[in-house]
């Protein structure tokens, strides 16, 4: 182990080896990374332990400098562990680099089968003896951390000591379908307030992809395309979101000696923000996460979509309609544009056609939870449906809900210390 320190907090490396297959302990094992992370002042006593589990999927956790953010506010009672889930940060690596050595396609899907919630929470429950003696620990999850913790809830609730949700509580047992359609209205307001706030976007989002229809313009190998950029939306759905588009697009087009053209600031800009050579299990696994039983999720989001044509980027610039965004839907034409996806395109499709998903949720034992659950659920959340958290929220015996519109969905990065001393209050019975 290597510790080390940034101002106010001692930081120590931990890797864990942990099998790929939980049902085959002895089998092929793989590592998973995890950042310790306790206050200066407290860095020689024995504290519980909180686990953070990052949203995505795809995403390590995140790389806090100091005690920034909720990470401070932690710290004055807990040692946390910072993990980054299997296939992520500094865990094994799963993307199109490394991917290829399971093989083809099919091993590749196969492999990634065991990434999702299920086998996260395995891990968890293996590396949890080994930092806390066996005592319980605290969760914090946000977004599909949430989604996680709530399969801790109903597969090894002994593990927890209290559980912190934020935005992400998960429906129970709705299909892909089901949460797409229940997603692109969401969208479709968050456009609306945007193009309220910004009246000037309209047309410039219009210019920007009527230009991109006719010149399909590549940035470092990125097919620049109408949809890809409809896909910024995604950043409706956090705080500043819709400031950072507006400024995205304000700036798009430059004069040059051949006539007006995409600035290369703008598709730069763009493709940065399009890309997943980051993040690439987030695209890979984003409907896989929603996966229970014989039926596949079989591109839910691009199929959905076709009930709402009013977010057909062609039909828009036919008529006099403003173009709207969409936001956190997975296409297959993602797996055409990117560099990064590309040579996962038919590992996609084998994950989309995939019929032997096991049941993440058991409702019967959150029926009886008896773990303390907090769980901040944001009115309007563009990534996850309110109305279903809340139906969640009743199944899970005991839990305890802060529903607020002062955040969006990144409301524990936003809020900071005033969100998890919310949520501590709640599972603390302290509100």
């Amino acid at each position: 182990m290597i510790s080390y320190r940034q101002p106010g907090v001692v930081l120590t490396d931990r890797r864990f080896t942990v099998p790929l297959d939980h049902s085959d302990p002895g089998g092929e094992q793989i590592e998973v990374y995890g950042r310790e992370a306790v206050a200066t002042s407290r860095a020689g006593e024995e504290l519980p332990w909180l686990v953070y589990l990052e949203g995505g999927p795809g995403f390590g956790a995140r790389r806090f400098v100091g005690t920034e953010a909720w990470l401070g506010r932690a710290l004055r009672d807990y040692r946390v562990l910072l993990l980054d889930q299997r296939g992520t940060g500094r865990s094994t690596p799963a993307n199109r680099q490394t991917l290829p050595l399971r093989g083809g396609p099919r091993e590749q899907a196969d492999y990634l089968a065991h990434f999702r919630s299920d086998s996260i929470v395995r891990d968890c429950e293996l590396i949890r003896p080994q930092l806390t003696g066996g005592a319980p620990w605290t969760v914090l999850g946000q977004s599909f951390g949430g989604f996680c913790a709530v399969r801790y809830l109903s597969s090894a609730p002994e593990g927890l000591a209290a559980v912190m949700i934020t935005g992400g509580l998960p429906s129970l047992d709705a299909h892909a379908d089901d949460v797409y359609r229940a997603a692109y209205p969401r969208i479709e307001r968050k456009v609306a307030a945007h193009y309220a706030r910004y009246p000037q976007d309209v047309e410039r989002a219009r210019a920007i992809a009527a230009h991109l229809a006719e010149h399909r313009p590549e940035s470092a190998g990125h097919r620049l395309t109408p949809e890809g950029f409809q896909a910024l939306g995604i950043m409706l759905g956090s705080g500043s979101g819709s400031h950072q588009l507006h400024y995205l697009l304000e700036n798009a087009f430059v004069r040059t000696p051949g006539g007006t053209e995409l600035s290369d600031a703008f598709q730069e800009a763009m493709r940065t923000a399009a890309s997943f050579a980051g993040h690439p299990l987030y695209a890979v696994l984003h409907e896989a996460i929603y996966g229970q039983g014989e039926r596949p999720t079989a591109w839910a989001a691009e199929r959905v979509r076709a009930e709402f044509p009013q977010f057909d980027a062609v039909t828009a610039l036919a008529g006099d309609g403003p173009v709207l965004f969409t936001g956190e839907t997975i296409h297959p034409w993602h797996f055409d544009v990117d560099p990064a996806l590309r040579p996962l395109r038919e590992t996609a499709e084998l994950l989309a056609q995939r019929t032997d998903w096991p049941a993440l949720y058991d409702p019967e034992r959150l029926a009886a939870n008896e773990v303390p659950v907090a769980a901040a659920v944001y009115h309007d959340d563009m990534y996850v449906d309110t109305e279903e958290s809340l139906r969640t929220a009743a199944a899970i015996r005991g839990l305890r809900t802060w529903v607020t519109n002062e955040y969006e969905h990144d409301g524990v990065r936003a809020g900071g210390p005033r969100v998890l001393d919310r949520l501590l209050a709640l599972v603390r019975d302290e509100a």
